[in-house]
């Protein structure tokens, strides 16, 4: 794995955490079709949770654009229909019927500053 790919699985790493930490359960992570990658999909607890897909960008501190500024209105587009693609293929494939909460499309950004804890945000409802 690279540089790249080592810092993007430990920025999934800590937004599952993070996730985790406020309610959500993960249900699966990395999730690839021929359209693209989910990050994390999650769900909120409770028989009305949302189904939560997750787009998680990490950046270092530095030169580069914050990463709450990674969700460009492109992949906003390919997030909604990776989201369908997810619910279709693995959610209707074992519950008869969509989530009781809906569908929503968040965004978890990690900022790892040069000194100190890395930095989670998470946005809801982004696409």
């Amino acid at each position: 794995m690279n540089e790249r790919g080592a810092l993007g699985r430990f920025g999934e790493d800590l937004a599952a955490r993070w996730l985790g930490g406020v309610g959500l359960a993960v249900l699966e992570r990395n999730w690839r079709c021929r359209a693209g990658e989910i990050d994390i999909v999650a769900r909120e607890e409770g028989e009305a949770g949302a189904l939560v897909v997750c787009e998680v960008k990490t950046r270092r501190a530095g030169r580069y654009q914050h990463p709450m500024a990674g969700l460009t209105p492109g992949k906003a587009v390919r997030l909604r229909e990776l989201a369908q693609r997810w619910l279709c293929e693995r959610w209707l494939a074992v519950y008869a019927a969509p989530p009781a909460g809906g569908v929503r499309i968040d965004l978890v950004g990690v900022l790892l500053p040069r000194r100190g804890a890395p930095v989670v945000e998470h946005v809801k409802g982004v696409a």
